[in-house]
This record gives C-alpha cells, structure tokens and sequence, in this order.
C-alpha cells in the first residue's frame, strides 16, 4: 500500500482517537529503520523494532471488513515478523474506550501492563487514556 492509501485507511478506521495519522508520516515511518509493515487488501499492521521489543504502532482493517479474522491475521504476521528478527516482546497502546480493540489483543494473549492517562487528545472532548498491553513472544529457532 502507497502512504496515501494507508492514510485514507488509517483516516476511515479511526475518526476520533487516535488520529488519523498523515501519509507523510506513513512514507516516514515505512523509510525508518526497523519498521514493520505488513498489508492485506483489507488492513494493515505497522510497528517497528527496538532491540528485543517491538512495538504494533497501529493496526487498520476497513471497517465493513471487521469481524473476519483480518486483525487477527495482520497481528499474528506481525508478532511472526517481529520474532524472526529477534524481538522477545511485543508492546502496544489502544484507547482504554476501545472495546473491540482490546477484546481483540486479550484473545491473542496480550496482558494489560500500564495506563496512560490522557495520552489521546480529542478535539472539543477531554483526552483518553491509553491502556499499555505486553506480550511475550517466543524466541525463533536458532
């Protein structure tokens, strides 16, 4: 996918919090270092590495798409990715209002391990805190 097109993706999933995100920040992220991104034609996961951590930075499946196993999919590729180059652990933020969300990392195995309390400012309404959640991944064969 073209930043733009993860732009209009990340701009149809997430209305409020967080905000969508710029294809400019997109092409910046994708040009980084360590950067993770994996694609379906329905969604996308994007994170990076950081030693032995990684961390899903965002996760978009169009919203008519939800609810087929697409999440599921683009998480599980990207915890696969993400241990084959050696991270032992995967973090990542979602809005403390985000059910499905949430819902969806816990079934994968994903343990709450902090708040942040206003990390996600919303325009005209207070902030949201994010929860932080945390998952042990296996380390690759040698």
């Amino acid at each position: 996918m073209s930043p733009d097109a993860l732009a209009a993706l990340h701009a149809r999933c997430f209305t409020e919090a967080p905000r969508p995100w710029t294809a400019r920040e997109f092409a910046e992220l994708a040009a980084a270092e360590g950067t993770l991104l994996l694609c379906r034609p329905e969604g996308f996961a994007l994170g990076r590495l950081a030693g032995p951590e990684a961390e899903l930075l965002t996760l978009a499946v169009e919203p008519e798409a939800r609810r087929r196993g697409i999440g599921t999919a683009l998480v599980l590729a990207f915890e696969a990715a993400a241990s084959a180059r050696g991270a032992g652990e995967i973090f990542l933020e979602t809005a403390v209002e985000n059910a499905p969300a949430r819902g969806l990392y816990e079934a994968l195995g994903y343990r709450p391990v902090g708040r942040r309390p206003g990390y996600y400012a919303r325009a005209g309404r207070p902030p949201l805190d994010a929860l932080v959640f945390r998952k042990p991944l296996c380390a690759p064969a040698p």
